[in-house]
């Protein structure tokens, strides 16, 4: 399970450290609360190389993740892994100068889905109290219907609404591996 923790915890540093440090380098005009985190990797980017690196670290770091959390339901490490392997694609199909990509798209939903979905699947240690991983899907869906709103919508919020979703999905897995290894720890001592 320290891979697992090493990987979950990394998650975020890639994630929200690439967007960051990607935003740092657009022109005045990029506004981290209307435009995505896809356009720091698309190919009018400036250095895009920075948020495609960010997000291969995510995807990587979700395989990892998935592939240790051995004492979640495979139904749930399955959907973490997918999850994972569609950021990869995300980044793998960047956005052009203009327009969109149905590639691009494609594989953005799958990983929105697959990583709002993982939680529930993952179930729950036997002994505890709390569905937490219902809850989580239930946050992360909420929050995936706002950035729908937001996408399909004015796109006022489109930035930050896909921020927020996105950075929970990454925190989430080590929110996970962490209660996971705090349950077992409680069960040896009995």
């Amino acid at each position: 399970m320290t891979r697992a923790l090493v990987s979950a915890s990394l998650a975020p540093v890639f994630l929200i450290g690439g967007w960051t440090l990607a935003a740092r380098r657009q022109p005045a005009g990029y506004d981290a609360i209307r435009d995505t985190i896809s356009a720091l990797a698309g190919h009018g980017a400036t250095d895009r190389w920075v948020m495609t690196a960010g997000l291969v670290g995510l995807g990587v770091c979700h395989l990892v993740t998935a592939s240790g959390l051995r004492s979640a339901a495979t139904a749930g490490r399955v959907l973490l892994a997918t999850g994972g392997v569609a950021t990869l694609a995300v980044a793998a199909f960047p956005l052009p100068r203009t327009g969109s990509s149905a590639a691009h798209g494609v594989a953005a939903l799958v990983a929105f889905g697959a990583l709002t979905l993982w939680p529930v699947l993952a179930r729950v240690p036997k002994g505890a109290r709390v569905p937490k991983g219902a809850v989580a899907t239930a946050v992360l869906a909420t929050l995936l219907a706002w950035f729908g709103l937001e996408l399909f919508g004015d796109g006022a919020h489109v930035g930050l609404s896909e921020r927020v979703l996105a950075g929970a999905q990454a925190i989430w897995p080590l929110c996970a591996v962490v209660l996971m290894k705090r349950h077992a720890a409680r069960n040896v001592r009995r």
